[in-house]
């Protein structure tokens, strides 16, 4: 195992961010923003294209789209039929964009000068605080005449999701075949559309509290729902029926936890799959030590647990299944383990100044994010930490 070496601070916005999601294999979307209220935080989504200068990693703004007065607090992207579809949680209402590819002049990027057609996108200058490119390069890229590539976001159908008295859709995840759209909210229902058309096929019942995470099972056939009122359901994807399972928390220490999070992820060599969950002690005295699971999801048998030093906020499962991120709530730290076993390989102490609102695993590196409320500022970190493992290139079919 080679040892950990943080890049530093990648990039920063000028909104809280609550959303991070891979769009290219070197392009990241960041969203968030301050609310309908007039504080002048804007609402919205920014486009980062990743690179590695041959010191660090670097980031440069490819785009920034504003949703208006809608803050973004959730989202969910994938590629249907080679189209980029970006589902986005707004209030109430889950709203659909199309995400465009475009290639564009490096010198009209550079000059700030390529806008969209709706007004709405702009190029600003490379965001990255800590860029060390040296003047050579600099040079070399300000006479190029390639053509880069961009994006052009634009908004389709909308929805309302949720049904509560004070309404708002609090997660959203698209299966990876593209072909279903799951939603959950204040009202604690699942609801299972069809994607991209947004036709509500379903509604699940089977939660009294809001809805805090949801996620397909790599096959798509199993839908793992988590809320406040404590429970883990699995559903079946196909019709609507009771869950197939329902899993409850077993700490350690006897103490009473609540879930948070929930994500499956694939087992290496094989067409299984795994449940990861991380929780939080109910009761808010004392010490908080977050737990981290590993289940079994076809019969609900827990098989490993670890304890956290303090609350969990985070929780990804990298694309091939092999290790699992958790950020945690108070200290802004991230710990990385090996998905089978729950063994730790990587702590980053105070990776953040607060606590960590998302967590992106991106082979072979890792990919974080957090937000300082008080100064509705934004960071979103790179860490690379390359580990002596095979490679995994071929998914289960």
């Amino acid at each position: 195992m080679s040892p950990s070496r943080c890049d530093g601070l990648l990039a920063k916005v000028d909104f809280p961010l609550y959303t991070l999601q891979n769009l290219t294999n070197r392009h990241v979307l960041v969203a968030g923003g301050g609310g309908a209220s007039n504080t002048g935080v804007a609402n919205g989504f920014e486009i980062f294209e990743l690179s590695h200068n041959g010191t660090r990693f670097v980031a440069e703004e490819v785009m920034r789209y504003e949703t208006g007065p809608n803050v973004v607090m959730t989202c969910s992207i994938q590629n249907v039929q080679n189209r980029i579809y970006l589902a986005a949680g707004q209030e109430s209402h889950c709203q659909l964009y199309k995400v465009n590819v475009k290639m564009v002049d490096v010198a009209e990027m550079r000059r700030g000068s390529f806008r969209a057609e709706n007004g709405l996108v702009r190029r600003r200058r490379t965001v990255s605080e800590n860029d060390n490119i040296s003047k050579m390069e600099k040079e070399k890229r300000n006479h190029t005449t390639d053509k880069r590539m961009s994006f052009e976001i634009r908004p389709c159908d909308s929805v309302q999701t949720d049904f509560a008295y004070d309404p708002l859709q609090r997660v959203v995840t698209i299966s990876h075949d593209g072909k279903l759209m799951a939603t959950g909210g204040i009202d604690g229902v699942v609801r299972m559309w069809s994607f991209p058309q947004m036709q509500l096929l379903f509604q699940l019942y089977g939660h009294i509290k809001e809805l805090d995470d949801l996620d397909f099972s790599p096959c798509d056939h199993v839908l793992a729902s988590i809320a406040k009122d404590g429970k883990a359901l699995l559903w079946g994807t196909s019709e609507q029926a009771p869950p197939v399972l329902s899993l409850t928390c077993q700490p350690p220490n006897g103490t009473k936890y609540l879930f948070r999070r929930c994500k499956f992820g694939d087992i290496e060599d094989s067409d299984g799959f795994r449940m990861f969950t991380i929780a939080n002690p109910l009761a808010r005295s004392g010490k908080q030590k977050g737990l981290l699971q590993l289940w079994e999801p076809r019969t609900g048998r827990l098989v490993r647990s670890v304890l956290s030093a303090e609350s969990l906020s985070a929780l990804a499962v990298r694309d091939d299944g092999r290790f699992v991120g958790v950020g945690t709530m108070f200290s802004g730290s991230v710990d990385i383990y090996i998905a089978f076993s729950l063994q730790r390989v990587l702590h980053v102490s105070r990776a953040h100044g607060m606590f960590v609102t998302g967590l992106h695993l991106t082979y072979p590196w890792c990919t974080l994010l957090s937000y300082r409320r008080g100064l509705a500022t934004a960071s979103a970190k790179r860490w690379s930490y390359r580990l002596n493992w095979p490679d995994c290139t071929n998914r289960p079919e």
